[in-house]
């Protein structure tokens, strides 16, 4: 487990070089325009929504571990390719190679870490892979920074090869890892690739749960970049540089916050925890619009909007240890992968939607932007109550379960103790 969550902060700091300045280097250094540097953008989705089906189905089938080798070494020749390209065809091949191979990154690590926790405790393990991967992503970004130079094309090569050689460190680290011996397809019940996709649209929690995930990704995640900074500068009128300052606030509520809330989260059933992020985030686009329609200061604004995102990593940090842990525990036995597999394809879906919806929206009509996304999160509280429904005690709550168990072992234990006979 421990190299597992190594990996995952490794591909968080690889990335984290480059995903602040791809635009930049696109448009400006390699003068492409924004055209194209808005393509390298869809590519990237398209990408991941070509290749995600067929990753879910090889996980299952090889397992995690080569597929995650695979997708490094493809992601490694991507980011070294779109560092040295400078036309436009060769910029967005190489973003199809970094965009395929990022995208099976997250199901593959995340098949692992179910292979290598339980039930009781994979809610700390993928609490412990998102802190990692917010961390490596801040530490990734915080020294691209001072490494880049848009008059140098040279120093962001440089980025996207200390990125390559992340991924290929990450190969090195991995490739020592033994996992635990998990059920394939062949192993477990009789599944074609079909049959499997087919049982998964017929378990009715998993549909809910990828509807849910949808909204949740596509009004929260899906806004950071394009609507909610749209609507940062041009309602709220703030100044971009403290959009900034607002993802750092994001992030260092998530990182201070992760562990603090676990032991809440743990002892509270999964879906009122994805019921109260609704909350929160419904809390959160008030305050936007406090920011953006309120007629405040400049400063009060800037400080409502920070707090927007701030308000935002704090629902982050509730859903880490509650949602990915709830993908697996609906999986069937040998299927777990092609269920993060699909639960990934509705998270990519939701990122390409929200942001062709929010950044329009948001940058002609800030008003109706606002409420759209605060029924949104509203939205997120009815569906987690309605999914709490068709889950069974165990999927909800597997501390309840763990404490019924050791309770059950404590009695018999004080049995055993006042009559050693058992009679």
């Amino acid at each position: 487990m421990r190299r597992v969550h190594v990996g995952n902060a490794l591909s968080a700091f690889g990335l984290g070089f480059t995903v602040p300045y791809l635009y930049v280097y696109v448009a400006q250094v390699r003068n492409l325009g924004a055209v194209t540097a808005g393509l390298v953008l869809a590519v990237f989705a398209v990408a991941a929504l070509v290749v995600l089906p067929f990753a879910g189905r090889a996980i299952v089938r090889r397992g995690p571990l080569p597929v995650l080798l695979a997708s490094l070494v493809t992601a490694a020749v991507g980011a070294l390719s779109l560092g040295l390209a400078s036309g436009a065809s060769a910029v967005l091949l190489s973003a199809a190679l970094l965009g395929a191979g990022q995208a099976v990154m997250q199901p593959a690590l995340a098949t692992m870490i179910v292979d290598c926790s339980t039930a009781e405790t994979r809610s700390r393990a993928f609490a412990m892979q998102f802190f990692l991967q917010n961390l490596g992503l801040g530490v990734g970004g915080l020294i691209g920074g001072h490494l880049v130079d848009t008059s140098r094309a040279m120093s962001f090569t440089l980025l996207f090869a200390i990125e390559a050689a992340m991924f290929l460190l990450l190969v090195g680290v991995m490739a020592t890892v033994r996992m635990p011996r998990a059920p394939k397809l062949d192993d477990a019940a009789p599944q074609g690739g079909k049959a499997s996709w087919k049982q998964l649209l017929e378990n009715r929690a998993m549909v809910q749960l990828c509807v849910l995930g949808f909204v949740l990704f596509f009004a929260c995640y899906g806004q950071f970049e394009s609507g909610l900074s749209a609507y940062g500068v041009e309602a709220a009128g703030i100044a971009p540089s403290t959009l900034g300052t607002a993802l750092a606030a994001n992030t260092a509520v998530i990182v201070v916050a992760q562990f603090a809330v676990l032991r809440f989260v743990e002892r509270k059933k999964r879906t009122r925890v994805i019921a109260s992020v609704g909350l929160i985030w419904a809390v959160a686009w008030a305050a936007a619009a406090y920011a953006g329609l309120g007629h405040g200061s400049r400063a009060m604004a800037t400080a409502t909007f920070i707090s927007t995102y701030g308000l935002f990593g704090l629902g982050e940090a509730l859903l880490s240890p509650t949602v990915a842990p709830l993908v697996a525990d609906l999986a069937p036995t040998g299927l777990a992968g092609q269920y993060n597999s699909a639960f990934a394809l509705v998270k990519q879906l939701a990122l390409a939607v929200g942001p062709a919806i929010g950044g329009p929206l948001a940058a002609s009509l800030p008003g109706p932007y606002v409420v759209t996304f605060l029924l949104c999160s509203l939205g997120i509280t009815v569906l987690a109550l309605r999914l709490g429904r068709h889950l069974t005690p165990a999927q909800d709550q597997p501390s309840a379960k763990s404490r019924v168990v050791t309770q059950g072992t404590a009695a018999l234990s004080e049995r055993a103790e006042v009559s050693p006979s058992g009679v």
